[in-house]
């Protein structure tokens, strides 16, 4: 195992680590949680981790193998610094840059553009064949500034945000205002365990977003809807970014016309913009959990979007699932979304 930091999202404040630590798990990564900072989580992990994460999260923005950890002191930094072998990362010949990046507030009594500049010249004290290049490095030293610590190492990857943006629901050629943000859907696939080659399930399908980041990891993919117009656009959507559908069947989510399906993400119709043909959320959602709860094999899960207000931990307890987790996501003034991930027993 290596030891590795990752900078997580600060979009909200408990989605992006248990995503990453769901991403691990579900591709059979053993880890070891160091530490849990501000936007920032230590882990032992093999290296080839980050790759599979870099492929695979919404919320982790960088990874990067770790050269030390220190208290967030110039003194202490280069002290550190100066008793760190460089030459092991860093082969003679190579470019390199230094980036800090510091997370909200935290340490603002170190300038890092400045602190950038020192740590650059220390490591070419150290790796005297090696040349600062800002533009086209071969290797980038990252650090974070965080919770009265420096991390500090060689980046692994990096996330970008526009690969996401790019398939926001006004950008699909099928759209409805009720549609989940694909770092959201994303967030959730992840959550559930999804998989390669494993067969994911969304019973409230819609316009698609769940389904299209799930094939975007190589899931098979299953949607459901009770409306023929939704099912037509997700097709639409689907069709739009290249990806297959096992099938997009058009049912009652309560009454479910399958006999299994390996892991399931969904966001059941609530709010204002959402259709729920008369029937209320809560009595939406028990259905689909009974339902769904005949498709599932013991240990495997569901992830699931209700209003917080609804509970819907309880509610899924009541019908004999294992809680894993909720986590909670503020929309607009009337709506906060609990995200919740159950086990079937």
């Amino acid at each position: 195992m290596a030891k590795l930091f990752f900078l997580l999202s600060g979009e909200n404040p408990t989605l992006p680590a248990a995503e990453l630590k769901a991403i691990l798990a579900s591709e059979n990564f053993p880890f070891h949680l160091t530490e849990t900072l501000d936007q920032t989580v230590r882990l032992n992990v093999d290296i080839k981790s980050a790759k599979v994460i870099h492929n695979r999260a919404a919320y982790t923005m960088v990874s990067a193998l770790e050269l030390f950890a220190c208290e967030a002191r110039e003194d202490i930094i280069m002290t550190t610094a100066e008793n760190t072998d460089f030459a092991e990362v860093l082969s003679s010949g190579e470019r390199f840059a230094v980036r800090i990046k510091r997370v909200k507030e935290h340490a603002l009594h170190i300038r890092s553009v400045q602190l950038e500049a020192r740590l650059g010249k220390k490591i070419l004290s150290k790796v005297p064949m090696a040349k600062v290049d800002l533009k086209a490095p071969d290797k980038t030293f990252f650090g974070v500034l965080t919770s009265g610590k420096l991390l500090f190492g060689v980046k692994i990857a990096e996330i970008t945000p526009k690969t996401f943006s790019e398939r926001r629901p006004r950008k699909k050629p099928f759209f409805h205002p009720s549609a989940m943000p694909s770092k959201m859907a994303r967030c959730m696939v992840n959550l559930a365990h999804a998989k390669a080659d494993k067969l994911l399930l969304d019973p409230f399908c819609g316009t698609g977003s769940i389904l299209i980041e799930a094939a975007l990891i190589g899931c098979r993919v299953l949607g459901v809807d009770v409306q023929r117009r939704m099912a037509h656009g997700c097709r639409k959507n689907l069709a739009f970014f290249g990806i297959q559908p096992e099938d997009i069947v058009i049912a009652d989510a309560r009454q479910l016309p399958l006999t299994r399906a390996e892991c399931i993400a969904t966001d059941p119709p609530y709010g204002r913009s959402a259709t729920t043909l008369k029937s209320t959320t809560k009595h939406i959602v028990d259905g689909v959990l009974r339902s769904a709860n005949s498709l599932l094999q013991r240990g495997q899960r569901i992830c699931i979007a209700s209003p917080k207000t609804l509970n819907i931990a309880q509610v899924g307890l009541d019908l004999g699932y294992r809680h894993v987790e909720s986590h909670f996501a503020y929309v607009h003034r009337t709506l906060t979304r609990e995200i919740a991930v159950f086990e079937a027993r």
